[in-house]
C-alpha cells in the first residue's frame, strides 16, 4: 500500500514521521502550560493540586507549568527529544494516575444534551496515554527531518568532512 503512494524508489518517507509528532506534542504541551501560566501565576492549578493533596503545591504548579511549557517548545523545535521526553512523560503520568484514572479510559463523555449543545463529562486517560505513547515514539526514533537535533548532527557532519 505504501508502495502505491509513495512509489519514488530509495527515499526515506518514514523520516518525516517524528516530524509531524513534534508539532502536535510540542504545540499541545506549550498550550497546556501556558494556559496555567497566562493569568500570571498557575495559582488556579495550585488550588487543584492542594485539593488533590499533592505535597509542595505551590512549587509543584511553577514546575509542571514551566516544564510544559518549555518542554512543549522544546519538543517542537526537536533539540534534545529523547531527554525532554522523560520529565512530559512523568507529568502525563501523575496526571492520569491522580486524576483521570478515575474517570475511565475516554477523553470525550457526553453526559447529556441541551439546546445549547451536547455536554461533556470529566476526561478520561486516553489523552495522557496518546502523548506519552508519542513522546516514546520519539524517543525511539529521535527528532528526525527539520530539528535542531538534526541540524547539529549535519553540522557535525559537514566539519568532520572538510
Amino acid at each position: 500500500m505504501a508502495n502505491n503512494v509513495f512509489p519514488k524508489p530509495n527515499k526515506n518517507y518514514e523520516q518525516w514521521a517524528p516530524l509531524f509528532l513534534r508539532l502536535i506534542i510540542g504545540f499541545g504541551f506549550m498550550a497546556h502550560g501556558w494556559a496555567k501560566l497566562s493569568t500570571g501565576s498557575p495559582a488556579g492549578f495550585e488550588k487543584l493540586l492542594t485539593l488533590l493533596g499533592v505535597p509542595f503545591p505551590h512549587l509543584t504548579s511553577w514546575a509542571t507549568s514551566i516544564i510544559e511549557l518549555v518542554g512543549g517548545f522544546i519538543i517542537l523545535i526537536g533539540f534534545a527529544v529523547r531527554l525532554t521526553a522523560i520529565p512530559l512523560i512523568c507529568i502525563m503520568l501523575v496526571a492520569m494516575f491522580s486524576i483521570q484514572i478515575h474517570y475511565g479510559f475516554s477523553s470525550v463523555k457526553t453526559i447529556g444534551l441541551t439546546a445549547q449543545g451536547p455536554q461533556f463529562g470529566p476526561p478520561g486517560y486516553e489523552i495522557n496515554l496518546l502523548y506519552i505513547a508519542g513522546l516514546i515514539s520519539l524517543m525511539l526514533t529521535g527528532a528526525s527531518v527539520g530539528s535542531v537535533d538534526a541540524l547539529v548532527v549535519n553540522k557535525k557532519r559537514s566539519s568532520s568532512l572538510t
